[in-house]
């Protein structure tokens, strides 16, 4: 879906996103920086994919240490870890 998520639906995924690794805040609140403007549903759901996962799994992946696996392995989860990637 591209449809823009609403006020109410930003500040529950920003919640949902706190994490307990610094690292990890660090490229959430960058992307959400840059992004939160124009977040649709579709990448809301890859991200709160990546939201289920360790914190050391998901340093894994920001870092490109590893790759989507599995269930992980779509097009939304991947486009949203293009932009958290991408350098400051």
């Amino acid at each position: 879906m591209d449809t823009l998520l609403d006020e109410r639906a930003l500040s529950k995924l920003r919640w949902r996103c706190r994490r307990g690794l610094l690292e990890n805040d660090l490229f959430i609140e960058r992307f959400f920086a840059r992004h939160e403007g124009r977040l649709t549903v579709r990448l809301a759901e890859g991200l709160q994919a990546l939201m289920d996962l360790s914190d050391n799994d998901l340093l894994d992946l920001l870092l490109a240490r590893k790759e989507p696996e599995g269930d992980l392995d779509r097009p939304d989860v991947r486009e949203v870890l293009a932009l958290m990637r991408q350098p400051a």
